[in-house]
């Protein structure tokens, strides 16, 4: 699309998207972070929409283009010009009549570089704030001058929030918690250390013959607490994502019992967002693949080292936009990986600095294998899958690891597809 076309759809939207807030006024939930930022905006989705008229989208709609799209209920696949101008002319049609318009905004705002969040509070400021994860090493730092700088432009989300709003904040999370000076808002916290405002507790792998089936953990709050189940996901990013739901929840005035109770039956995670599928010759897999940085990629191992499995093995791809960090991690994520995994892939150039970090901490060089992209790793990876062997996949999005996926977990049945 060129430039100048890009601007004027630019323009078109955001203004758009201003006049239809200003008429429906919408409850807006924002959600920013370096990790989760989907699965939050899902859980809080879930929590929410048994009691409210909510909308969100299930796609990745968080930039400039994205967001403006939630707002106007246009959120489908984006397909040319034909599809822009209805979304104008329909956005159009419902500032001169009115239509049902939902209740609740959950809106997820991406940041990846300087300006970005500034430019879509220009367009919808929330009244509740939520902050999942940022990390020492954020996702996008490459792009600006450090991970201060990252938590900065993040943490303009709560700084924007008036006082009778809610910074909902990761209590785990010392970069996030720094934030905590910069709004106004009243501050809940969500994690597994003591003193979250909404604490998880008692987190457990469940797993029926030796396969992980979901996780379970209680909530606490005030002195109360409940139990959560929640079945074919994985990781304590899910926990998390849940808790910071179950904070939104509270500050509209909802019970533990009913949040508790719309995660079980609501919450469905991302596509390739650890979820847990079979894979071929009766292996697991945890397909995490959607995307990866410091952060997350050291969520998914502790995943992967908390589960049953005859055998531990690990398909790493690049994480990109960390700049000048990118040895250095990708190194500290194979001294991780080394550590416990048996066998170990790793895909793109940068992911091999994953295997010289596992061969620094022990690990046997027979065991580690790298290619260059996905398609080189496929073959080989499927020859050394086996019964009882659990498989992480987790790369940066570009890296397709996503198709590695498609190619080792078993089709579903007729009826289920």
């Amino acid at each position: 699309m060129k430039e100048y076309i890009l601007k004027i759809l630019r323009w078109a939207v955001k203004e758009l998207s201003i006049l239809t807030l200003k008429k429906y006024r919408p409850t807006i939930v924002g959600v920013t972070g370096s990790v989760g930022k989907t699965s939050t905006k899902l859980a809080i989705a879930a929590v929410l929409g048994d009691e409210r008229s909510v909308r969100y989208s299930r796609e990745n709609f968080n930039n400039e283009l994205g967001l403006p799209l939630v707002i106007l209920g246009s959120y489908g696949k984006i397909s040319g010009t034909l599809f822009w101008l209805k979304v104008i002319f329909n956005s159009i049609k419902n500032l001169f009549k009115r239509v049902e318009y939902p209740e609740i905004l959950i809106l997820e705002y991406g940041v990846d570089r300087p300006g970005d969040m500034k430019y879509l509070l220009s367009i919808a400021k929330p009244n509740i704030g939520v902050i999942t994860a940022i990390g020492e090493t954020p996702a996008h730092v490459e792009y600006f001058d450090g991970p201060e700088a990252v938590a900065r432009e993040k943490g303009r989300l709560v700084e924007s929030l008036l006082s009778m709003g809610h910074a909902i904040l990761n209590g785990d999370d010392k970069v996030v918690m720094e934030l905590k000076e910069r709004t106004r808002g009243r501050l809940i916290t969500f994690g597994f250390e003591k003193g979250a405002s909404v604490r998880v507790a008692n987190f457990e792998s469940k797993e029926q013959f030796g396969i992980p089936v979901g996780i379970s953990f209680k909530l606490e709050y005030g002195g109360s607490f409940v139990p959560v189940k929640l079945n074919g996901i994985f990781g304590k990013h899910q926990a998390y994502a849940s808790a910071a739901a179950a904070c939104v929840g509270l500050s509209f005035g909802m019970n533990l019992h009913n949040i508790a109770e719309g995660l079980a039956k609501n919450y469905k995670p991302a596509e390739h967002r650890m979820s847990v599928v079979t894979g071929i010759n009766n292996s697991v897999v945890l397909d995490d693949s959607y995307n990866a940085n410091p952060l997350s990629m050291k969520m998914g191992l502790d995943s992967l080292n908390s589960i049953p499995g005859k055998r531990k093995i690990a398909v790493l791809g690049d994480m990109l936009e960390i700049g000048k960090y990118a040895m250095d991690e990708h190194k500290k994520i194979g001294a991780i990986a080394g550590n416990f995994v048996d066998i170990l892939f790793t895909v793109g150039s940068r992911s091999q600095f994953i295997a010289e970090g596992a061969k620094a901490v022990g690990m046997a060089k027979k065991n580690i294998f790298s290619f260059g992209d996905v398609d080189e790793a496929i073959e080989e990876v499927k020859k050394n899958i086996r019964k009882g062997d659990t498989i992480l996949v987790k790369g940066s999005h570009s890296m397709n690891l996503e198709k590695l996926v498609d190619e080792i977990k078993l089709p579903l049945p007729e009826k289920q597809k």
